[in-house]
């Protein structure tokens, strides 16, 4: 029988260093969970410290190991089952980042709480699944990283145990449990028709397997992803599950899973299917028109702000997904990519913290007077929504430029003019949010703010303008080679 994992030069030592980040991680995620069972409710906070530091260590490994790769090459660990290329370098930088934030809004919605260093596991737990998506080169391990990103997520999206977040908690499961079976459908096909799980090996054999096994197999890895990265077709649970979860947990659903998810498709995109006759690449550009599309016209009618940012991250997997589709087409796809994932959860992030720092406003009009009332918190809220919609200096405006420049390139204008039309319609319901805030005339609401959470969404702002303006050097670093 063929082996089930290719032995790849740099992948036969098993170094343990080669997953630094994510081993820091787990290690913070274990040692946080003994620690929570003795520790006491106003000790709590110290699993999430631990969390953060676990974060911070592991980015500074990935910034070494992302300089080591782009001057040495691309290698892979573990029998080749994980990369570490500029794809997982990028990744684990932006997933960590993430984390670190959202460690700090879970700090400011669950501390004193009895079950806060629970939290705070399943936070670094579901981040670890995510980092697990983005270096899989193998099916199995695939497959695993998909359950350990989901597992956690769907335990907190419920992890309030009220009404909502029961809803949200069970709509997200049973549609991850139907698109996971889904998936594991498509690997296995995918191993029929290849005869081998190693992304390398199935690049070999897969061009001359049956195209009805090769197209079958693709669609159901394909839903599994899509759902992981809140895309068209498995889409359903996000609305749901942001507005009845916390807004810490809402932050980490829209986020982190999304760059495991859009960095594990660009991977199987540019390895497995690239030789192949399945029509992979214009299946992801369709899929991509209907998020980007379906996402714009669901927030037009939404006066909740979770569930309009919940449709806001539909759409924006959808311009996501453009450098996706052009992946063995345009060589920028993938620095594109990786930039957009950094500024669209830089700014993601800053949106949500900005719900953080005033949880008792649910719809748009609770945010009237807030320039008057809070003009630090009402000028992040102004530039992350408006680094949503692609205004410059902010990174997205760059991301999406570069995104938009990519599928030109690869042959895909006209899913360039269609994203540029759905950027200019999504600022219908950015400005329904920005208006009431820096309204003169509203009277400033007397909601009590979290400062945590106020300086959080502060420095994501302004990080993000930041990283507009540094746009050049940043995308020459995403520039590295890709494992195979």
């Amino acid at each position: 029988m063929t082996a089930m994992t290719s032995e790849m030069p740099g992948g036969m030592d098993e170094n343990p260093l080669d997953l630094l980040p994510e081993v820091l991680l787990a290690a913070s995620a274990v040692l946080g969970l003994l620690l929570g069972a003795w520790l006491p409710r106003r000790r709590q906070w110290l699993v999430g410290a631990l969390g953060a530091a676990a974060c911070a260590a592991g980015i500074a490994a990935a910034v070494g190991q992302g300089a080591a790769v782009a001057d040495g090459g691309a290698t892979t660990a573990f029998e080749g089952a994980f990369a570490v290329d500029a794809v997982t370098s990028a990744v684990r930088v932006v997933v960590l980042g993430g984390t670190l934030v959202v460690l700090v809004l879970a700090r400011a919605g669950f501390g004193g709480d009895r079950r806060e260093s629970e939290f705070h596991v399943l936070v670094q737990l579901a981040a670890l699944g995510a980092l697990m998506l983005a270096g899989a080169q193998d099916l199995l391990l695939l497959a695993a990283a998909y359950l350990l990103a989901s597992v956690p997520a769907y335990t907190l999206a419920g992890f309030r145990r009220d009404g909502p977040g029961t809803e949200a908690a069970l709509k997200y499961f049973v549609t991850g449990a139907l698109l996971g079976v889904v998936m594991l459908a498509g690997i296995t096909v995918l191993y029929a028709a290849g005869g081998a799980t190693a992304y390398p090996d199935l690049g070999a054999e897969l061009p001359g397997a049956a195209a009805a096994l090769v197209t079958a197999g693709t669609v159901g890895l394909l839903a599994g992803l899509l759902f992981k990265a809140g895309g068209v077709p498995g889409h359903f649970w996000v609305p749901d599950a942001v507005e009845g979860s916390s807004p810490a947990a809402a932050a980490l659903l829209t986020t982190l899973p999304k760059a495991g998810a859009l960095a594990a498709l660009y991977r199987v995109a540019a390895v497995p299917l690239a030789g192949t006759a399945v029509p992979w690449a214009e299946l992801i550009a369709v899929l991509a028109a209907a998020s980007m599309t379906l996402g714009n016209l669901a927030a037009f009618f939404q006066s909740d702000v979770r569930r309009l940012l919940a449709y806001s991250t539909v759409s924006q997997v959808g311009y996501l997904l453009l450098p996706v589709a052009v992946a063995t087409r345009a060589d920028d796809a993938r620095p594109a990519l990786l930039y957009y994932l950094a500024a669209y959860a830089l700014t993601n992030l800053g949106a949500f913290a900005v719900v953080c720092a005033l949880p008792h406003a649910r719809t748009t009009d609770d945010y009237g007077g807030l320039l008057r009332a809070r003009p630090a918190l009402a000028a992040a809220l102004v530039v992350c929504l408006l680094g949503l919609l692609g205004t410059p200096p902010t990174a997205v405006f760059l991301g999406k430029l570069e995104v938009f420049t990519a599928a030109v390139d690869g042959g895909y204008a006209w899913l360039a003019v269609l994203a540029a039309a759905n950027t200019v319609a999504s600022l219908f319901y950015y400005l329904r949010w920005i208006r009431p805030a820096v309204s003169a005339a509203a009277a400033p609401r007397a909601h009590p703010v979290v400062r945590p959470a106020a300086l959080t969404a502060c420095a994501a702002a302004t990080a993000s303008v930041a990283l507009g303006v540094a746009a050049g050097p940043v995308l020459a670093l995403l520039d590295g080679p890709l494992a195979r």
